[in-house]
């Protein structure tokens, strides 16, 4: 495969979790967009490694893993509190954030 097909899968994927980020109002579904955000980068970094020959992209895309795993964590720990207190995971009734 060529590089400017995985670098076209790449967009796409940024694309539809950059819409999914800002349409959506569930706190899930933007996690989820956030992770497509992060695989896409994943998907560029190895692209460009596997080009020029180099590790580092693959080295770095197991770091953008492991804050993805942390993040997925926090943020769902987040959106529990935030059912727990609101009964609603809708993003647009936590007004009472805003100082």
């Amino acid at each position: 495969m060529l590089l400017n097909q995985f670098l076209l899968l790449s967009a796409v994927l940024f694309c539809i979790g950059v819409y999914g980020v800002i349409v959506r109002r569930n706190g899930v579904l933007v996690l989820m967009s956030i992770e497509l955000i992060l695989n896409a980068v994943n998907i560029n970094l190895v692209a460009f490694g596997t080009m020029t020959d180099a590790a580092i992209g693959q080295v770095f895309a197991l770091f953008v893993i492991a804050v993805a795993a942390a993040e997925v964590g926090v943020g769902l720990a987040i959106v529990l509190l935030i059912y727990r207190n609101r009964q609603s995971i809708d993003i647009d009734e936590l007004d009472e954030l805003k100082g």
